[in-house]
């Protein structure tokens, strides 16, 4: 089987399959193609806010109601996922508009924030660094046929904290008589919220490097198997 769907259909019956305790791979071409759907609005709706965020915070440095853009994405991000399974309206386009969605803003307000000097360039460095090795990643998956892998319940569970995080540093760094409670919890999240990302993604490299691992060990398996049942 070449195709992705044929590749994520045959991964659950695999010997070779990952060790006991990745997550297990999802077969997204099996959810339903659907488009008009109200976790995918709400999920626009957040693509949408990217540059609305941006703007606010880099041309009149509105920073109040760049918090808002923040915490209306922090809640529209459970609200999809929450409303997919309460309604019954899991889709195709869902799985993927839902992660783009959570990167593209935790991208947008890194770059945002090291412009304004409200986070140091290391941390930029290190997120991105690691939305750029889930890029090969992706690319390797790709290559083998198989579909992108669902995301790990710590990644959704990270971008959940550092997009709570986020508007505590911009309340932070605007100063006031709330600086010295909301920096420590702002950094507290941060960091906390960092640590479960860059986790999250080396458990996905490792879910991935899993797959091609077990492919590579099936195909001498699957040419003797050929070969001997050859006439």
């Amino acid at each position: 089987m070449t195709s992705s769907q044929g590749r994520s259909a045959a991964v659950p019956a695999s010997p070779g399959r990952p060790a006991p305790g990745t997550p297990p791979v999802p077969d997204r071409n099996e959810l339903p193609d659907r488009v008009w759907t109200v976790p995918n609005a709400l999920s626009v709706l957040r693509l949408l806010g990217v540059p609305l965020f941006l703007w606010l915070l880099l041309g009149p440095e509105a920073d109040g109601w760049a918090v808002v853009v923040l915490m209306v994405s922090g809640v529209t991000d459970w609200a999809d996922g929450k409303l997919a399974r309460v309604l019954g309206q899991s889709s195709r386009l869902g799985a993927l508009l839902d992660p783009a969605a959570d990167r593209l803003y935790i991208v947008a307000t890194l770059i945002a924030f090291v412009l304004r000097d409200v986070v140091p360039p290391w941390l930029v460095a290190v997120l991105v660094g690691r939305e750029l090795v889930l890029g090969v990643a992706l690319l390797v998956l790709r290559r083998h046929g198989y579909p992108p892998l669902q995301v790990h319940y710590l990644g959704k569970a990270a971008t959940f904290i550092l997009l709570y995080a986020f508007p505590l540093l911009l309340l932070a760094d605007g100063g006031g008589a709330w600086t010295g409670v909301v920096q420590p919890v702002a950094w507290a999240l941060t960091i906390w919220g960092s640590a479960l990302y860059v986790l999250a993604g080396v458990l996905y490299v490792v879910q991935v490097l899993g797959l091609v691992r077990a492919e590579r060990a099936a195909g001498p398996v699957r040419a003797g198997a050929a070969a001997g049942s050859a006439p």
